[in-house]
């Protein structure tokens, strides 16, 4: 195992060390948490978004607090759900009175360990709300979920949540607008290598030189096949096909598209596919309003992509065009 750390079981606590060293007139660290919250938490009359996950996915999800976006991301162990008392932190250092919204991937220790302290943080009469993010085409059940996985799709769900919070929208707003990207937003990925635990010390799983497999989670989950690796080309109309199928657009709809690395992949790899994501697209008539192409959702060191389209009308629009200011966001 090669990797740039110091001890394999005190990554996540040298990372957030590092991240708030990087951005300290932006975020903080929540003392003797792995909690990273906006440097001005809680913030008046505005309802408090709260995130996160298990590490490994940087820069999702502490790259995305600030403001228009999250206003805390609770850093679990590597591809582990943050435990209940570490969510319930972030919750009170975000509630301004206007209550908490959280986002959540559909993964069963998040979404048991998020609901755990929701019901910590009403029993001290915090209002809390909530939204489970299930993006991901590929399988609807997994060795990690049940229902299809949350995966690259939930940005956009920070994205456009924070800035209906940002702008004064109540609890209730938050979660209908939240729910509607949820409704709207669709992913599929694959990868061509795997990625290796800092502390298990091995990849999780094994590919051949000339293999792919299509569907892949981000915890290195199985996907929906393992095949010969295809060109970009064919990557795209594979992993496009999949989320128009279920997405069901029609022409002249407009979406965003995000094309998400997974954490190996160059960004020339990531453009070559942007640009026939592109092409089937505007084959259907399909209008791109916004394009995003990088690393936000990534698996450690995995090599692969995913593609995300959302459904937008004038509303979402409006919402993900609005200001954003996360260290891994701008808008």
């Amino acid at each position: 195992m090669k990797k740039i750390i110091n001890d394999p079981n005190q990554v996540v606590q040298d990372m957030i060390k590092g991240l708030v060293a990087a951005y300290p007139n932006s975020v903080k660290q929540l003392q003797g948490t792995t909690v990273i919250a906006r440097k001005d938490a809680p913030v008046a009359n505005k309802v408090g978004l709260v995130s996160g996950g298990g590490s490994g996915h940087e820069p999702a999800h502490a790259g995305f607090v600030g403001k228009g976006l999250l206003d805390a991301a609770v850093a679990g162990e590597v591809f582990t759900s943050p435990t209940p008392d570490q969510v319930f932190e972030a919750i009170k250092a975000v509630d301004s009175g206007s209550g908490v919204f959280l986002i959540i991937k559909n993964y069963t220790g998040d979404v048991l360990n998020f609901e755990m302290a929701a019901e910590l943080a009403e029993a001290e009469g915090i209002k809390v709300e909530k939204v489970v993010v299930n993006d991901d085409v590929a399988v609807e059940d997994s060795s990690f979920t049940t229902g299809r996985r949350g995966i690259a799709g939930t940005i956009f769900v920070h994205k456009i949540a924070g800035a209906m919070a940002e702008k004064g929208g109540s609890l209730d707003e938050v979660k209908v607008i939240a729910e509607k990207v949820v409704a709207n937003v669709r992913s599929m990925g694959m990868a061509i290598s795997p990625c290796t635990v800092p502390a298990a010390g091995k990849p999780s799983f094994e590919l051949a030189a000339d293999e792919m497999e299509v569907g892949m989670g981000i915890h290195g989950e199985p996907g929906i096949e393992r095949t010969k690796i295809a060109s970009a080309d064919e990557i795209a109309v594979e992993l496009t096909g999949k989320v128009l199928e279920d997405l069901e657009l029609k022409r002249n709809d407009e979406i965003a598209v995000m094309v998400n690395g997974l954490g190996s992949t160059p960004e020339m790899e990531l453009f070559i596919l942007n640009g026939k994501v592109h092409d089937i697209l505007a084959e259907k008539g399909i209008n791109v309003y916004k394009t995003f192409v990088g690393e936000y959702m990534t698996s450690l060191e995995m090599a692969g992509c995913s593609v995300t389209l959302l459904k937008l009308d004038d509303e979402l629009k409006e919402l993900l065009d609005a200001e954003a200011l996360g260290s891994a966001f701008h808008s």
